[in-house]
C-alpha cells in the first residue's frame, strides 16, 4: 500500500514531518482516541516510516463505505467542500506543513486529512453523516444562514468533536487527532465540553485560527447517526 509517493519535492523533509508528527498524535493519542479511530488507524496500515499513497488509501476506503479520496493542492471553501461530500468525496490536501506548524496548523493539510480523517471514513455511521451534511448543504440557498449552520456542524463534529466511552471522553474530530496543541487544549481541567446537543452547536461560532473555546461531546457514537434524523427534521420544519 505505501509504493508510491503522493507529494512531489522535498521528499525527504516531508517524509521527517510525517514521521514525527505520527510519532508523537499516536503517543499522545493513547487512551484518548475514540475506539472507532483506532480501529480505522489498524485497518489503513498507516506507517510511520511511510507516506502513504492517497490512491491506494482511496481503494481502502471505497471498498468499506463507497467513498473517494480527492487530492487538492489546497483546502477549499465550504461551498465546494461540502458539494464534494455530498458525492461521497473526501478531499485530501496534499501539501504537509512545515516544521515550525508541528503543533497547530490553521489548515489542514497532507497529515491533518490521511491521519485525522481518512480513518474515520472508514466508519460508516460518520461516512453517511458527513454525506447528509453535503446533501444539506447543497440543498440550501447560498448565503443562507442554514448553510453557515451545518459549517458548525461539520466543524464541531468531524473536525473537533469527541465521544463518550467507558465513562471518558475521547477524541475522533480530525482536528484534535492531527495536532498536539489542539489536544492539550481540549483535555485541559478549564475548556469546556458541554454534551452535545444539536441546537446549541448549529447556532456556535466557528474559529478556524485558533484553538476552540468548547468542545461537544457526543453521549454515544449512536448520536451521530440521529443526529442526520434530526437535523432533516429541523430543515424540514424551516421548509415548510
Amino acid at each position: 500500500m505505501f509504493t508510491k509517493r503522493t507529494i512531489p519535492a522535498t521528499a525527504t523533509q516531508d517524509q521527517l514531518v510525517w514521521k514525527i508528527l505520527f510519532d508523537r498524535q499516536t503517543a499522545l493519542l493513547h487512551r484518548r482516541a475514540a475506539p472507532v479511530f483506532n480501529q480505522g488507524l489498524a485497518r489503513l496500515g498507516l506507517r510511520r516510516d511511510v507516506v502513504p499513497d492517497i490512491g491506494e488509501l482511496s481503494a481502502t476506503v471505497r471498498e468499506h463505505t463507497g467513498w473517494q479520496l480527492a487530492p487538492v493542492g489546497r483546502p477549499f471553501e465550504p461551498a465546494a467542500f461540502f458539494e464534494l461530500l455530498a458525492e461521497r468525496k473526501f478531499p485530501i490536501v496534499t501539501r504537509i506543513r512545515p516544521m515550525h506548524s508541528f503543533d497547530f496548523s490553521p489548515e489542514p493539510d497532507l497529515f491533518h486529512d490521511l491521519f485525522g480523517h481518512v480513518p474515520m471514513l472508514l466508519d460508516e455511521g460518520l461516512a453517511d453523516f458527513l454525506h447528509a451534511l453535503g446533501q444539506a448543504y447543497r440543498a440550501q440557498p447560498v448565503g443562507s444562514a442554514t448553510r453557515e449552520q451545518l459549517w458548525a456542524l461539520y466543524f464541531f463534529t468531524a473536525e473537533f468533536g469527541l465521544v463518550q466511552h467507558e465513562g471518558k471522553p475521547m477524541l475522533y474530530g480530525a482536528g484534535l487527532l492531527s495536532s498536539a496543541g489542539e489536544i492539550h487544549h481540549c483535555v485541559n481541567e478549564h475548556t469546556p465540553r458541554p454534551a452535545f446537543d444539536l441546537a446549541t452547536v448549529l447556532r456556535t461560532p466557528v474559529t478556524g485560527t485558533r484553538y476552540q473555546n468548547q468542545y461537544f461531546v457526543l453521549p454515544a457514537w449512536q448520536q451521530l447517526s440521529d443526529c442526520v434524523d434530526e437535523l432533516a427534521g429541523i430543515l424540514a420544519g424551516r421548509c415548510a
